[in-house]
């Protein structure tokens, strides 16, 4: 049997081994990227699987003054839009990552 020691040397280990690959993880979410879109495409928003925003684009037609609560409710949508992306690909991603983890069912990790 192993002693108390070996087991939280072993512990320990598989922590640092499970905060490098979160870390790894995140990184990639970053690099993933996903696009909301409303209007039937007259707007556009990249943003990283994270949710950081990369870039918006909106098309020429939309650019009237007497149309801006449109416009504002389109980018809303586009905004909302790129956001669930990003949330299924990070789910996606992280339980790539945590599937050969021995966690009790019904565990989260912090992410």
């Amino acid at each position: 049997m192993k002693s108390i020691e070996e087991m939280m040397k072993a512990a320990q280990e598989a922590a640092a081994t499970v905060q490098a690959q979160m870390q790894e993880a995140q990184a990639k979410l970053d690099s993933i990227e996903v696009e909301g879109v409303s209007g039937g495409g007259l707007v556009r928003i990249r943003a990283s699987a994270k949710g950081r925003i990369k870039a918006i684009d909106i098309d020429d037609s939309l650019i009237v003054a007497s149309e801006k609560q449109m416009l504002e409710d389109l980018l809303a949508a586009a905004f909302n839009d790129a956001r669930e992306k990003a949330d299924r690909v990070s789910n996606e991603e992280m339980g790539k990552m945590t599937s050969g983890l021995p966690l009790p069912p019904g565990f989260k990790l912090p992410f």
